[in-house]
């Protein structure tokens, strides 16, 4: 099996990025049952993101050459920072890509004295949850609640529990 090279983010990656961030809008879209999110190009998010946080502060994970993962650190707010996206191609899931790639970026914080580290995982998501929580991403800091507005008919689970209360995910 060919080893995991992760290295900074380089221009002539934006291609790949792109295609990165269809893969991570399409799991958003499965997971929530709702093929809209991420509009009609949402490989073009990316670029978004890019200008947001800056190419030094994305890193890919590669194979054989091919972009297989992509993982980004992002300012929050006060002392904070934040793991925003991480995306594994589909193919390449299961094969702990996605650990290294936030092993790396814990090792970024580190070295730049970050004093928090956030991940906001989608609820629905148990399984990344579940590896979050194994590599230390076991505090709790904010909660986001979502009310709907509208009268589009989504797919909102029964079952999660905080605090005393029940909410749908």
């Amino acid at each position: 099996m060919t080893e995991l090279t992760i290295r900074s983010y380089k221009p002539d990656d934006l291609e790949d990025c792109r295609e990165l961030w269809e893969f991570l809008t399409q799991c958003h879209r499965d997971i929530y049952d709702d093929q809209t999110i991420g509009g009609d190009d949402p490989g073009a998010y990316f670029d978004e993101h890019l200008e947001l946080v800056g190419p030094d502060l994305v890193w890919l994970g590669e194979k054989d050459g091919a972009a297989v993962g992509m993982i980004s650190l992002m300012k929050g707010s006060d002392d904070g920072w934040e793991i925003e996206p991480i995306v594994i191609k589909p193919e390449f899931r299961g094969q702990g890509i996605g650990r290294r790639l936030i092993e790396h970026v814990i090792e970024e914080a580190r070295t730049r004295d970050i004093k928090f580290l956030s991940i906001k995982p989608v609820f629905r998501n148990r399984e990344a949850i579940t590896i979050f929580h194994k590599l230390g991403f076991d505090k709790v800091g904010r909660i986001e609640l979502f009310m709907q507005l509208d009268d589009k008919k989504r797919t909102w689970k029964p079952g999660a529990r905080f605090n005393d209360l029940d909410f749908e995910y």
